[in-house]
């Protein structure tokens, strides 16, 4: 009905006005989208009003006087789509954890590490250990009350369990229950870690279970299609920082239908090693971590949005915010098969509280040059297009990663290191820094078809890892022997080769995991570099722990040559490609990043014209360098795909109720209070006048305007409202 009732208009519009009058996008009644989202524990108010599809709103307490129906109410009247979001690893659950719920006290349920010492999340908010109790509280004390508030799309956040705890009473219970004796210290054995960070991944996956169930059966029950979806950090990030979640096995639950992939400044700047030196490396980090939050979902074919954040946890100054933001928010960018984002958490954070700014004590509230910039770069991601377009370099080669990357990370056993998660990224690393877009694929996802899809060389290291069962082995040899090259890399001297796992258990007993898979291959290696043929495959024994690729200087070039002589000599999948850049094109936007420690220190070169999206004045350039160590996101005024339709190309804020006659253009233009706006529009010809006004119809003044003749685009900028000011173009 309603989209009768738009077109309807639309006609009238065209039926009363003889000069060729178009309305050219719907109103903010149409049916709503959800494509980018935000997610505030704030009620609406117009510093934050983002302007995105969906407000997630933040827990089921009482803020600032509201009641959660209050704060939910407050963003729907304002045109928002309402999801919800909680911690089910923490929460404010006062309720819950004094014993209002059921009269008993749960602070006890609380993670507890080696020193007895509860690990706290806030005042009265342990990490959980997800007991029974604390589940059904989630279900009836949490989920049920969001579906009766009408919301049908929860986000369970970071399902989290820290691998340092592991010593409460709760938990060892939940340990004799689980594995049927008595529990065992972690810290005495790797064997003791790895089983007890295996129960951990257990408790989170079945309360993920049960309470994704149990929206889906009582939403079915009030006529509701409830969708859960799982906010996550990467398992890259969980595997560095020590956490244990289930991450990959989520995606095959059928009550779970998608994730927000939480990646930002935060987790991208953990410093890694590379060519021996440790170092942040924000851009390449968060390309690693977008990436196998790809691998992780998309062969299960479940909904992804990707986050970053314009600011992070940790206090710093604007100039670092802005310069990681940019690295990160490119690198996901570069995700060509994503397009839905959650384009920041807590506005009220980043519009609202004060920070450094950089070489000084004094602090200010968001600078108007970076909320400017800010906002066009979360208003192109309302726009921003999926794409058959690949990112540049050479295709086809993998690192395979398993959940149980996350099992073998704390404590320390036998001298056995991994510094700063360095078996991972000496398998990355040295290919991503010459430009190779290095994909990994998930052994949890091995089963689908699509895990494997357009891999021509694996590279799979058991020295941080184990495979979680004897089928992984089978998809392995499959692949190898209808022509995949596989280059396994390792010692296999870490004391978790010999934990009890199935490799040595029921009838099983081999040394280590890989003398499963070389059986099954048919393979004999030694302890020295060795080469097989398997099928129409070939296998690569390299016997090195990755670590040793980026802990040491120059110690990946043999790791190199040998990736390139499988890649163009066995796979025959063409010429591996060294440079120091990625680039992507999708629709109109072109996304670019320069890596430094690279094959040369050569700039990135782009022929415009180009609207440059990182700087708030949106300028038109005849050309863009980019140094290496920086990243761009430009409009290529050459791929604009109706050059005849007037248009807003770039804006810092959103763009409704457009409408084009013979010698006009207007729109209505919305975006936080206190913030700059900055436009960059297409216009047949220059202006001859343009009014502003403010939705009671006051013309507003103070505006900044200028024209550019050579592209045909005119600059406009003035201060924007939530409520939306009318921009009228004449000529």
């Amino acid at each position: 009905m309603l989209k009768q009732f738009l077109l309807i208009s639309v006609l009238f519009i065209f039926s009363i006005d003889k000069s060729n009058a178009q309305q050219i996008s719907s109103k903010e009644t149409s049916d709503p989208k959800e494509k980018t989202a935000f997610q505030t524990g704030s009620p609406w108010i117009p510093e934050i009003d983002v302007r995105s599809d969906v407000a997630i709103v933040y827990g089921i307490g009482d803020r600032q006087r509201m009641t959660f129906e209050q704060r939910v109410k407050t963003w729907r009247d304002r045109g928002y789509t309402t999801y919800f979001m909680t911690g089910i690893a923490w929460g404010s659950y006062d309720d819950y954890f004094l014993g209002k719920w059921d009269g008993k006290n749960h602070l006890g349920d609380g993670q507890v590490d080696m020193k007895g010492d509860t690990i706290w999340h806030g005042k009265n908010i342990p990490y959980v250990v997800p007991v029974a109790s604390f589940i059904q509280y989630m279900k009836t004390g949490v989920i049920k009350k969001v579906i009766d508030a009408g919301i049908t799309s929860i986000f369970l956040e970071e399902p989290e369990f820290w691998a340092r705890a592991g010593y409460s009473a709760a938990f060892k219970n939940e340990w004799q229950k689980y594995y049927g004796f008595a529990w065992k210290p972690q810290d005495k054995s790797a064997e003791n870690t790895y089983l007890s960070s295996k129960l951990k991944y257990h408790l989170y996956y079945n309360a993920i279970k049960q309470v994704s169930s149990f929206a889906k059966e009582y939403g079915k029950s009030k006529g509701l299609v409830i969708k859960v979806y799982i906010a996550t950090h990467s398992l890259v990030n969980y595997s560095s920082w020590k956490i244990v979640s289930p991450e990959a096995s989520l995606a095959s639950l059928p009550g779970i239908d998608g994730y927000i992939a939480q990646v930002w400044t935060g987790t991208a700047r953990e410093p890694t090693y590379y060519d021996g030196k440790e170092k942040e490396r924000v851009f390449e980090n968060a390309f690693l971590e977008y990436g196998s939050m790809v691998s992780m979902t998309a062969p299960t074919k479940r909904k992804l949005f990707f986050l970053t954040d314009p600011i992070e946890d940790w206090p710093r100054d604007w100039k670092d915010y802005k310069q990681n933001y940019q690295a990160t928010f490119t690198a996901e960018l570069l995700y060509p098969t994503v397009n839905n984002y959650e384009v920041m958490p807590w506005p009220e954070r980043i519009y609202t509280r004060p920070y450094k700014l950089a070489n000084s004590d004094v602090k200010v509230l968001i600078p108007r040059y970076y909320s400017t910039q800010m906002q066009v770069m979360i208003n192109a991601l309302n726009k921003m297009p999926l794409t058959n377009n690949y990112i540049s370099g050479s295709r086809g080669i993998g690192v395979l990663m398993s959940n149980s990357l996350m099992f073998q990370r704390y404590p320390t056993h036998n001298g056995f290191e991994d510094p700063q998660f360095s078996n991972f990224y000496g398998q990355t690393f040295p290919l991503l820094k010459l430009g190779i877009p290095i994909e990994t694929v998930h052994m949890e996802n091995l089963s689908y078809g699509a895990a494997l899809k357009g891999i021509k060389v694996l590279i799979v290291s058991y020295s941080n890892m184990k495979p979680l069962s004897a089928q992984v082995h089978q998809y392995l040899a499959n692949w190898v022997k209808q022509g995949g090259i596989l280059i396994y890399c390792g010692r296999d001297d870490d004391p978790y080769q010999s934990v009890m796992e199935w490799w040595n258990t029921m009838g099983n007993h081999f040394k280590t995991p890989s003398e499963q898979l070389f059986r099954i291959l048919k393979i004999k290696p030694t302890t020295e570099n060795q080469k097989f043929k398997v099928g129409k495959g070939i296998v690569y024994v390299v016997r090195k722990n990755p670590k040793e690729f980026v802990m040491e200087a120059n110690g990946s070039n043999q790791f190199v040559d040998l990736i390139k002589q499988a890649y163009e000599n066995d796979a025959k999948a063409g010429k591996l490609i060294y440079k120091n850049s990625f680039y992507l094109e999708r629709g109109p936007y072109d996304i670019i990043s320069v890596m430094d420690e690279s094959i040369s220190n050569k700039p990135y070169i782009i022929d415009g014209p180009v609207i440059d999206l990182f700087d708030p004045e949106l300028p038109v350039l005849t050309e863009k360098i980019i140094t290496p160590g920086h990243q761009a996101l430009l409009y290529d005024l050459n791929r604009i795909q109706n050059k005849k339709q007037p248009q807003v190309l770039a804006s810092a804020s959103r763009i409704y109720n457009e409408v084009v006659k013979s010698n006009s253009y207007s729109f209505i233009s919305k975006s936080p209070l206190n913030t700059s706006n900055s436009l960059r529009i297409l216009v047949p010809k220059e202006p001859k006048s343009i009014t502003l006004t403010d939705n009671k119809g006051l013309e507003i003044s103070g505006t900044n305007e200028s024209w550019d003749n050579e592209s045909g685009t005119y600059f406009l900028s003035f201060d924007n409202n939530p409520d939306g000011i009318k921009v009228k173009l004449n000529w």
